[in-house]
């Protein structure tokens, strides 16, 4: 199975790389895809955010938006309750791109698996008018729209040509500067022990989901 991997391209080939996750390794359709389904009636900003740890480095909380992407803001807290993330780490780092995680094949001694677990299963792609600007979190996936299941990230740049084509939910609201931190790693630029661009030491996480801070004056 090819690793999951968010490549970013000369502006002439828009066709981003594998980069997603689950387990049944198929290739996919390449080209963005926007999803169908029930129309979404909740709340556009999730009531409970996501506390990323890195260890080591801080923390970074993140504000949900299932109004934009309810199936994968779902997903994701339901990994992160079940202690999913736990103990994986940020495997691939790219200065003035983005950081990716959420691979559990990342927990063992073995680098050369890395990018290529999941949870066993696909989502379906949600993608919106959601911009990959900096301090966004997305997930990745394959060349398939519908190929995601656990790997994430999170923009250190501003990435337009990632727009319309992964499923972008979530946004850093506090603890950017953590993600500068693990993008300013030294890593594997060409993946001799591993994937290109893994850190050569582990950059680990816990992931917990918490209630959304009331603001002074309200409740």
């Amino acid at each position: 199975m090819r690793p999951i991997r968010l490549v970013a391209l000369i502006p002439a080939i828009l066709v981003l790389a594998a980069t997603g996750c689950g387990g049944n390794g198929e290739k996919g359709d390449a080209t963005p895809a926007k999803s169908s389904g029930p129309a979404y009636d909740g709340p556009m900003i999730d009531p409970e955010v996501a506390i990323i740890n890195v260890e080591g480095m801080g923390e970074m909380v993140v504000e949900l938006l299932p109004g934009k992407a309810p199936r994968t803001v779902e997903n994701f807290k339901k990994l992160a309750r079940e202690g999913f993330y736990d103990g994986t780490t940020f495997h691939r780092v790219v200065p003035g791109f983005m950081i990716q995680g959420g691979d559990p094949n990342t927990r063992d001694r073995d680098p050369r698996n890395d990018g290529r677990g999941g949870p066993g299963y696909t989502i379906k792609g949600e993608f919106s008018d959601i911009k990959h600007v900096r301090g966004i979190l997305s997930m990745a996936r394959r060349g398939n729209p519908d190929s995601g299941g656990s790997q994430f990230f999170v923009i250190v740049d501003n990435a337009p040509h990632l727009d319309n084509g992964y499923a972008a939910f979530g946004r850093v609201i506090s603890g950017i500067e953590v993600a500068d931190k693990v993008v300013a790693v030294p890593r594997d630029k060409f993946g001799r022990h591993g994937p290109r661009d893994r850190p050569l030491e582990d950059v680990r996480v816990t992931i917990r989901i918490e209630p959304a801070a009331t603001p002074e004056g309200e409740g």
